[in-house]
């Protein structure tokens, strides 16, 4: 699987994703070939690239609940960018009702952890991107906390225009392929900081969106600037959106750099726990996926293995199928293995762990349990053959 950006596109070439339009009406179906007709669309809707199967690739493995993930998102980007200027133009946000039940209801109540998909990012869209992620992740959590529903709707609005203010940016500033500096910080601060104003008029019957919007934005800036307060007295919809945000931040993919690992961007929010608040990470890490059995990982020494077993008390100590010699090894025996760590795991091209699980539940001896569960030494080739292509 590669990506072609848009003005690269030939006839002819196979999809690796389907096409929607923006009422989600299936337009091209996996594995289809590309027509003038398609790539015309492509450019219609602004999308910067596609996902292309290479000649002799076959069509990689997708859930129902994967390719329902990637259609609501795009769908859903097209909702948020008219409801920004509806709220910037004319004081009003007809649809964020009815987007943010719609989150609730796919979201805010699974009872199992979500595949949680990233999807490619243009200047564009990468800011209405980031508001339905960060709002998804919040839905997420928020049920997994337990969070009252009043508290969650607040708590999933507020995270559909936290950073609507960002939109005034300029534009040198938004195009930067390299770090930011301070002065870049500052005015992209300032720009954020001025669009709360948008929300005065929009949520003035609900006052909590603004709160949590406000308080997550200062507490974050103030440790931005040096001087943040661990103890600061914050709502707990401000504490789950801090965390949100920063996850969807770093593990976001566009086509200047390469995106943070999940458990890459796990491990940097339980080392800064002062910033953002454990209880609300250990909601995140129980709500998506982040080493599932049948990815492959590199381990802090070097070597690569094959998750066969999730741990229960710690996501990022798994149990390992190591390349080198078939040995089986389980990180949580932190007496036997020491400091050995996952230091990130191996991708497919668009950021997605390939699992085959059929083979992993059937072949491997592994379910969908708590518990890891003993396997058969006779199929160790067969899980190093599958885990080779991570």
């Amino acid at each position: 699987m590669i990506f072609v950006k848009h003005d690269k596109l030939k006839e002819g070439m196979r999809l690796a994703k389907p096409i929607y339009d923006k009422k989600g009406v299936l337009l091209y179906e996996r594995d289809s070939k590309l027509t003038r007709q398609g790539i015309e669309s492509v450019h219609n809707f602004g999308i910067i690239g596609l996902y292309i199967l290479e000649p002799a690739e076959p069509v990689p493995p997708i859930t129902e609940e994967d390719i329902e993930f990637e259609k609501f998102q795009m769908v859903s980007t097209f909702t948020i960018q008219d409801e920004w200027k509806s709220i910037r133009e004319k004081g009003q946000a007809p649809a964020t009702p009815t987007l943010v039940s719609q989150i609730i209801k796919r979201y805010g109540r699974l009872d199992h952890k979500l595949n949680f998909i990233q999807s490619l990012r243009s200047q564009e869209d990468k800011h209405y991107k980031h508001a339905l992620n960060v709002a998804i992740l919040c839905a997420l959590m928020t049920h997994k906390m337990n969070v009252k529903l009043n508290e969650q709707n607040d708590t999933v609005t507020a995270a559909l225009v936290h950073d609507i203010g960002k939109l005034d940016t300029p534009q040198e500033i938004e195009i930067r392929t390299e770090g930011l500096s301070d002065s870049d910080n500052e005015a992209i601060y300032k720009y954020e900081a001025q669009g709360f104003q948008y929300l005065d008029r929009v949520f003035d019957s609900t006052p909590a969106v603004k709160r949590i919007v406000m308080q997550s934005f200062r507490q974050r800036e103030a440790f931005r600037r040096g001087n943040g307060d661990p103890n600061a007295k914050l709502s707990l919809g401000a504490k789950i959106l801090m965390v949100a945000d920063k996850f969807d931040s770093i593990t976001a993919m566009n086509e200047h750099a390469e995106p943070t690992s999940e458990i890459s961007a796990v491990r940097y929010l339980m080392d800064n726990p002062e910033i953002y608040d454990s209880t609300v990470t250990d909601a995140l890490v129980d709500s998506i996926n982040i080493l599932v059995p049948g990815c492959t990982v590199e381990l802090t020494n070097g070597d690569k293995g094959l998750v066969i077993a999730e741990n229960p008390r710690n996501v990022l100590k798994p149990v390992v199928l190591m390349f080198s010699d078939n040995s089986i090894i389980d990180l949580g025996q932190e007496l036997i293995y020491g400091n050995l760590d996952i230091k990130d795991v191996m991708k497919t091209m668009d950021n997605r762990v390939a699992v085959d699980r059929s083979a992993m539940e059937s072949g491997f001896g592994i379910n969908k349990t708590d518990e890891p569960m003993a396997i058969d030494p006779a199929l160790l080739d067969l899980a190093v053959e599958t885990g080779s292509d991570g």
